[in-house]
Order: structure tokens, then C-alpha cells, then sequence
């Protein structure tokens, strides 16, 4: 097979390999774009490469390292990278499985390496600031100090909160049934300040907002609020709070985890409340953790109170 054939079959094999992803996996239909936009962008380049003039061709780990190094020239964050070789990774396993290729060329790549980007945080000063800056004397207000409290409260993602419904509430007992990246659901339990907003919001606010559908939140249409609304208020909320730093709804899921976190909430626990597929992705905010525990190590290891 020539160089210019194997293109083609492996531009032909991108269209099921997405369906696996979808199919198997669960992913998200955005992470399955940027990873379809990933392959289009790797064979653009074999395109523009010799590889096509090839005869007997197939793609080999010095192709990957090639790319990688064009993507440098192109001014490619780190991070870029490391997520286009991911999807690499991922397409030529599935590649080698259809018997397409006889070996995986990225199997002995390594990723870049990335420095660590600590999320950010707020304060508990801070915090209770932003949630008590909305104007309760108008509706809007009130709606939206509901919206900051439950992202707070519950870790929700925006697109969660923009997406919850009312058969979503269990507010007896004060749990959220959250629909998450990929169409995963998890239950995420709400404290009883928050329970109490949420019910007056429903019973005295909502109505007045005549909404068309089962939404939680909706806008002064009745429709269901969008998330670009919520990034706004969270922006003006800061700016009432003199809050000069960068930040968004996805802070107060930042904040959440963090607070649980110095709380003694356990890793696994707030992997779980956060909707985390894999603890890794949770492992971050164990920074914050460092204190906590150099006080406990302080105070119950049997020699410190001895003298060095």
C-alpha cells in the first residue's frame, strides 16, 4: 500500500473510530470534535509531507516525531500537544486493532511535559461575599443568587446548571440528579441553605418569569438561561466585590472541591461529587491539602515533641 492509498484508508477508518469513542467510552460530542479536529490536523500534515510519494508506506514513530516537531515551528502550546498525541495514541491502538497498520508508531512517544497549572480559588471570605452580592429586591436577584449558591454548593459545571431541569430535584432530601461531560449522571447532595434558596426561588421567583419548560433557570423569555448569562453575572458579582482576579462559574467548582477538600473531605469522595471520570483529574486540588496536613503530621506524629 502507498503512501497516497493508506491517507485515504486512514481518513476513511476517522468516521468509526469516532463512533467507538461515542459508542464505548461515552465521551462528550465536543471532546470527540477537538479529537476529530486532532487526526484532520495530523493528516493535513502527512498530506503536505513527502508521505504520500511513499511506496510500501506506513506510518512510523519518526512521522509522530516529525509532527510534533511541526507543531513546535507552528507555535503549539505544550498542552496542545499533549492532547493531539493523545488523540494519536488513542486512533492508532484502534488503527492496529482493524489490522490497518502492523504496529502502533506512537507506542514508545512520550508526552510533553507540563507544568502544572493550579486551578483558581476562592477564599471563604471571598465566597461569601460573591453569594451575597446579587440585589434580592428584583426577581433577577434572586435568581440569580439561587445560581450562585447551587454552583457553589454542588460543583456543578455551568452547562449542568444551564441544563437542570425540575425532574432533576429531589428536594426533600436535597439532591441534585446531575446529567455530566459524556451524558454520565451522578447524585450531588446540596446543604440545607442551599435547599432553602432553591425552594423559595421555585415558589415565589420562577413563577414570575413564566417559564415555557421544565428548566430550572430561565430568563425574563421563560427560556432556559444560557451559559454566556451566567459568566456575565459571575463577572459583574467579582466587579461588586472589588474581586480583581480572573475568574468564572467553573472557580466556584474550583472552590468547591478545594473547601470540601480542606474540610477533610477524602479525594475519592470529591471525585466523585465532582462527576470525575478518573482520579487523576481530581489529584490537582491536593495542593491545598499540604497544610492540613503538615499540621496533622505536627500533631500526631510521636516524635515531634521531642527534641532534634
Amino acid at each position: 500500500m502507498d503512501g497516497a492509498t493508506l491517507l485515504t484508508a486512514l481518513e476513511n477508518l476517522l468516521p468509526r473510530w469516532l463512533d467507538k469513542l461515542l459508542a464505548q467510552r461515552g465521551l462528550a460530542s465536543n471532546t470527540c470534535l477537538a479529537y476529530e479536529q486532532d487526526i484532520t490536523n495530523f493528516f493535513s500534515y502527512l498530506g503536505q509531507s513527502a508521505f504520500s510519494e511513499r511506496h510500501e508506506a506506513t506510518v512510523e514513530e519518526d512521522d509522530i516525531l516529525l509532527y510534533l516537531a511541526w507543531q513546535s515551528a507552528q507555535h503549539q502550546s505544550e498542552r496542545t500537544k499533549a492532547r493531539r498525541l493523545s488523540a494519536l495514541r488513542s486512533f492508532f491502538t484502534f488503527a492496529v486493532q482493524q489490522k490497518l497498520l502492523a504496529s502502533d508508531p506512537v507506542t514508545f512517544c512520550e508526552n510533553p511535559d507540563l507544568p502544572l497549572h493550579l486551578p483558581e480559588v476562592l477564599s471563604r471570605e471571598e465566597m461569601a461575599a460573591l453569594l451575597a452580592s446579587p440585589n434580592l429586591t428584583k426577581n433577577a436577584g434572586r435568581r440569580d443568587a439561587c445560581i450562585l449558591e447551587l454552583l457553589y454548593a454542588a460543583g456543578l459545571r455551568v452547562s449542568e446548571l444551564c441544563s437542570l431541569s425540575l425532574a432533576d430535584l429531589d428536594l426533600q432530601r436535597g439532591i441534585l440528579h446531575i446529567v455530566g461531560k459524556g451524558s454520565k449522571t451522578r447524585f450531588v447532595p446540596i446543604h440545607s441553605l442551599a435547599q432553602k434558596k432553591l425552594l423559595s426561588y421555585l415558589q415565589e421567583t420562577r413563577p414570575a418569569f413564566h417559564p415555557k419548560g421544565n428548566w430550572v433557570f430561565v430568563n425574563r423569555f421563560g427560556k432556559p438561561l444560557t451559559r454566556q448569562y451566567v459568566w456575565k453575572t459571575v463577572k459583574t458579582c467579582a466587579a461588586a466585590c472589588q474581586i480583581t482576579r480572573e475568574i468564572s462559574p467553573h472557580t466556584f467548582r474550583h472552590s468547591f472541591a478545594t473547601h470540601l477538600l480542606e474540610g477533610g473531605a477524602d479525594l475519592r469522595s470529591v471525585q466523585i461529587l465532582l462527576g470525575h471520570a478518573d482520579i487523576s483529574a481530581t489529584e490537582i486540588y491536593t495542593h491545598v491539602q499540604v497544610d492540613r496536613l503538615l499540621a496533622l503530621h505536627h500533631s500526631c506524629h510521636p516524635r515531634n515533641d521531642l527534641d532534634a
